[in-house]
């Protein structure tokens, strides 16, 4: 008998050969068996008739759970691509992966119009009604070759295919594709589905191969859970980074210059200043020193830290001049171990905390770049310390709370860590030091413990030179992306042959480092911003905090002095001289999202005040100047939402 413990605890003893479906009809309930998309089985996710042949942890899939999710998806990519055979039988399937919040499949079809795209997802809920029950079948070979005979692209995919590997491919009615799945049991659990995105994609990704059609699509187990997504993309559209961008005047990406390269505006520039000026006061108080370094190094420099060959696809292409060879820099690690370098350190100056906002670049694909989230040039909240063995667990305790202030400050609570590790199984991508990689990964692992925070483990998500933690943060918009990273570094010490002399007078080469940007990059981190506060920026950070509505030109005198008063202080305000209604002027100011409207009249002239509103509408009435002034002087240095 096999024994199977259930996430609760409970073990359930079953005979050897028998499908999960059916444990999960006698052993847990009829209700989950109905909800189930697959199965988890000591850490494998199978589907959910697969026979049980060993003991161990046995977890029920549903929607619910992310592994459940992504068999749901990739089976509707499944079901996709059945609807577009059966309504374009001449096109080629090719592959059809899931993707956060959702999933795609790429044909090999002439252009699809919007006529076709509405056909095509009537057709998927026609499919999925029919109720059709998907089956897992294992091919040789030849047997695959056989049956995908007409289709070169899956011809390729399975030339690439090892001679003694097991091939499958899952079937529901008369369709057929090569898969690995797992899938769900039947079309009918497949009920609100949607087309979302037609774009163009490379086979393969490469610009070389021919052009094909992706069908972007979301899924979901009923309507209702449809109608909240796609209630939650019609928020996400008006808080797009990118419209705000533009229409607050924050940056600007001309073709002159490249895609991926923007430009701060004056006020996006205001945003971008304020942001460093907070993390650089911070940072001082915590400890750190700060340097600049240059923009492009030898290569030399690159090859002595490992990035070449380890990051050489993330780097733009060598550039040869008359005294070597030299690379735009993509990372400021290399430049600040030379900075430790250049004097003797002794245990006395360790930690040794240097920060830099260095400016690095990525070769980044141009389709990939998104407006601030994806780009060339970063400008990062970068830093390193430098320490000792003994001094690990304190110094990345203090940057998990670090994290955790800044996070505070900007009103961000949908967030979890998680530890990046190494996978021993990926040679080519990470340093091949078993017992470094153990040692640093435990030591995070106590820390995060200590702290009782929520964190999950990942395999294969580490730097290739040791373990990280990642701030895995939830965007308003639904997106889950990585945002701040801390990084524990084993390898640089030998590398870069860093050492101090302890406190015995002898050298000693335990140099750890621990890299980490607590703020990311600013463009990424203002395009999370921008999207957070839905362009209604704090006053602290809002380009323009105040304005002043003179009702009659006469009043713009009275104003110019109040200008004059909160400038003397700091504050951002500005005038509004237009010869329009007040009415008007409030509209323009709330549609700039300024956070300040101060009206003034004779009555305010007279009663040396000013007439308040903010902008959402809400009315303050009369303050005085200085009272007023005191109010938002102890807003921005508190640095309230």
């Amino acid at each position: 008998m096999l024994k199977l413990i259930l996430p609760d605890g409970k073990q359930i003893e079953t005979k050897q050969g028998i499908p999960a479906i059916n444990i999960i009809k006698e052993h847990i309930g009829e209700g989950l068996a109905q909800a189930s998309l697959g199965i988890k089985l000591n850490n494998k996710v199978l589907d959910v008739y697969s026979p049980i042949n060993e003991s161990g942890s046995f977890k029920v899939l549903t929607f619910k759970d992310e592994e459940g999710k992504e068999i749901f998806r990739h089976s509707s990519a499944h079901l996709m691509a059945q609807a577009v055979l059966e309504l374009f039988p001449e096109a080629k399937l090719t592959i059809g992966p899931v993707v956060e919040e959702g999933f795609y499949y790429d044909f090999d079809h002439p252009p699809f119009t919007q006529e076709d795209i509405v056909m095509i997802e009537q057709k998927m809920k026609e499919i999925s009604e029919r109720a059709l029950e998907i089956k897992r079948i294992e091919l040789t070979k030849d047997d695959a070759k056989d049956i995908f005979k007409n289709n070169k692209y899956k011809i390729e995919l399975i030339e690439d295919m090892q001679e003694d590997e097991i091939i499958s491919a899952y079937k529901q009615g008369d369709f057929i594709d090569l898969c690995r799945g797992p899938h769900v049991p039947n079309t009918k659990l497949l009920k609100a589905v949607k087309i979302t995105k037609l774009a163009g994609a490379y086979w393969r990704g490469d610009s070389k191969n021919k052009q094909l059609q992706r069908l972007y699509g979301i899924s979901f187990p009923d309507k209702k859970e449809m109608k909240e997504y796609l209630e939650m993309m019609e928020e996400a559209k008006k808080r797009d980074h990118k419209v705000i961008g533009e229409k607050q005047q924050l940056y600007m990406i001309s073709d002159l210059i490249g895609k991926g390269l923007p430009i701060w505006l004056p006020n996006g520039e205001i945003i971008r200043n304020e942001i460093e000026n907070f993390a650089i006061e911070t940072e001082k108080k915590a400890g750190y020193v700060r340097v600049s370094s240059p923009h492009l190094a030898k290569e030399q420099l690159y090859i002595k830290s490992g990035h070449l060959p380890h990051y050489a696809h993330s780097m733009y292409p060598k550039m040869e001049m008359d005294d070597g060879v030299y690379y735009l820099k993509a990372m400021n690690c290399p430049h600040h171990h030379l900075v430790f370098n250049h004097t003797n350190r002794s245990y006395k100056d360790m930690p040794l905390k240097i920060g830099e906002y260095g400016t690095v670049y990525r070769n980044e694909l141009s389709g990939t770049l998104s407006g601030l989230l994806r780009v060339r040039m970063i400008s990062q909240n970068d830093g390193h310390i430098y320490c000792t063995k003994e001094q690990i667990p304190e110094v990345i305790e203090e940057e998990i709370r670090m994290v955790q202030n800044y996070y505070a400050i900007f009103g961000f609570n949908k967030y979890y860590l998680r530890l990046s590790l190494w996978s021993p199984k990926n040679k080519e991508k990470y340093i091949d030091e078993p017992e470094n990689w153990n040692y640093t990964e435990e030591e995070l692992r106590k820390v995060l413990n200590k702290l009782d925070v929520k964190y999950v483990e990942v395999e294969d998500e580490a730097a290739f030179y040791g373990p990280k933690i990642d701030v895995q943060f939830k965007t308003v918009t639904g997106r889950e992306e990585t945002l701040s990273t801390i990084q524990l570094d084993f390898a640089a010490k030998k590398k870069f042959d860093l050492k101090y002399t302890d406190n015995k007078g002898n050298l000693n080469n335990e140099v750890f480092v621990i890299h980490r940007a607590p703020l990311s990059s600013h463009q990424r981190f203002i395009a999370f911003l921008i999207e957070h506060y839905a362009g209604k920026f704090p006053l602290w950070l809002s380009p323009v905090q105040v304005i002043l509505l003179p009702i009659a030109d006469r009043h713009s005198p009275y104003c110019e002095e109040i200008v004059s008063q909160m400038k003397q202080k700091g504050l951002r305000v500005e005038v509004d001289k237009n010869t329009i209604t007040t009415n008007k002027k409030v509209r323009n100011a709330q549609l700039q999202q300024i956070n300040y409207i101060l009206v003034v009249g004779d009555k305010e002239i007279e009663n040396n005040t000013v007439n308040v509103r903010n902008r959402d509408g809400e009315i303050h009435g009369e303050k005085k100047i200085e009272e007023f002034i005191e109010k938002l002087l102890g807003e921005v240095k508190d640095k309230r939402e």
